[in-house]
């Protein structure tokens, strides 16, 4: 487990030695979640060059976050995004456009903070909703991508 200091505060990341499992703002993980382990190099390095400005660093950074199929999805959905979307739009590009709430729940129960972009998803008026490490870090996040979006 590390954890590293950043522009939107501590940042903690426990991982598997390949991926990272458990990623948030602040310096524990949440009761219950990943066991401490070892985290790749290249996350470190990667979550430093995005806050660096490159924004698409993240990418390159295996995650692993166990849940059920429709979660599953909204994950590895939340990891295309460049821009922010509402989500009523993630449940749409996820094929099921009923799904608003279940999609609201594939954000909120995201245990990879940052590299699963999760606070990239905002009401439908706009506002930015919630944000399990607060609002506050959430606007950064977002302010910091728009600086910095090409």
């Amino acid at each position: 487990m590390i954890t590293i200091q950043t522009p939107a505060g501590p940042f903690t990341m426990t991982g598997d030695g390949t991926n990272v499992t458990a990623a948030v703002f602040g310096t524990e993980l949440p009761e219950g979640w990943a066991v401490p382990g070892e985290v790749p190099d290249k996350a470190v390095a990667a979550v430093r060059a995005y806050f660096d400005g490159d924004l698409a660093a993240l990418d390159a950074v295996a995650v692993a976050q166990h849940g059920p199929a429709y979660l599953a999805q909204c994950w590895d959905m939340l990891r295309t995004l460049d821009a922010p979307i509402t989500y009523t739009r993630l449940a749409e590009l996820t094929g099921r456009p009923a799904a608003v709430r279940a999609a609201a729940q594939g954000c909120a129960r995201n245990r990879v903070a940052l590299i699963v972009p999760c606070h990239r998803v905002l009401r439908t008026d706009g506002s930015l909703g919630g944000y399990r490490w607060g609002l506050e870090v959430k606007r950064q996040l977002l302010a910091h991508e728009a600086a910095h979006r090409r």
